[in-house]
């Protein structure tokens, strides 16, 4: 098990790490996880694309602001090797909640602008972390550690909110997406495979509409 942190990195129009941790951290002490908007009882749409991927036996997958989510422990069901990213101290309760099974997973406390991982990945896994950043120094950040961190012809499998989806979420602007404006975003070293759609029920009984992706990642 490999258990990580940072606070550093640079400053933009969503304030710097040191200031996105202090607010997800707020978020994740004052609700359980269970509470918070994007809980899921159950990953199954990620589960469906990441099956569709075609992943080999111990493929190494990585779960970006995973940290309240129940994927880790699913994809050790699979036999993968999951490594879960996250700024806040939900990584702490994922972890107990796999109990003995958590030694199995890799652990990274960092803000994904920052993060330099220890090997590549086959797989990257994002629900709901890219439509954060809004300033495209944050964007251009998070796209140069997706390229250091997955293996050219690795696949990503990413949710973000949809055109019809919220515009705000935890208190902060958010970006929408549709799939044309996704892939002009990530730019053209991406292969779109696959789209879905989810209306993901929050535990208050509201409605968040979101475009699910399958990419593969072609390589700098």
């Amino acid at each position: 098990m490999a258990v990580c942190s940072t606070t550093r990195g640079p400053r933009g129009k969503g304030g710097s790490p040191v200031d996105r941790q202090a607010h997800w951290q707020q978020v994740y002490t004052d609700k359980a996880p269970d509470q918070v908007i994007w809980y899921q009882s159950e990953p199954t749409l990620s589960l469906e694309l990441i099956a569709a991927a075609g992943l080999p036996p111990r493929a190494a997958v990585l779960d970006v602001g995973g940290g309240a989510s129940r994927l880790a422990g699913r994809l050790l069901d699979w036999g993968y090797r999951p490594a879960v990213l996250d700024i806040a101290a939900a990584l702490e309760q994922t972890r107990r909640g796999l109990g003995g099974r958590a030694d199995q997973v890799a652990w990274f406390e960092f803000d994904i602008t920052t993060f330099h991982p220890p090997h590549r990945f086959d797989l990257w896994h994002d629900r709901a972390v890219f439509h954060f950043p809004t300033d495209p120094a944050d964007r251009a950040a998070y796209l140069a550690t997706l390229a250091r961190t997955l293996n050219p012809g690795g696949q990503v499998v990413m949710g973000a909110f949809a055109l019809d989806g919220p515009t705000k979420c935890s208190g902060l602007e958010i970006v929408q997406y549709d799939a044309p404006k996704l892939l002009a975003t990530l730019g053209e070293r991406f292969e779109r495979l696959e789209e879905r759609r989810e209306e993901h029920t929050t535990p208050g009984g509201g409605i968040q509409n979101f475009g699910f992706y399958r990419l593969r990642w072609l390589g700098a």
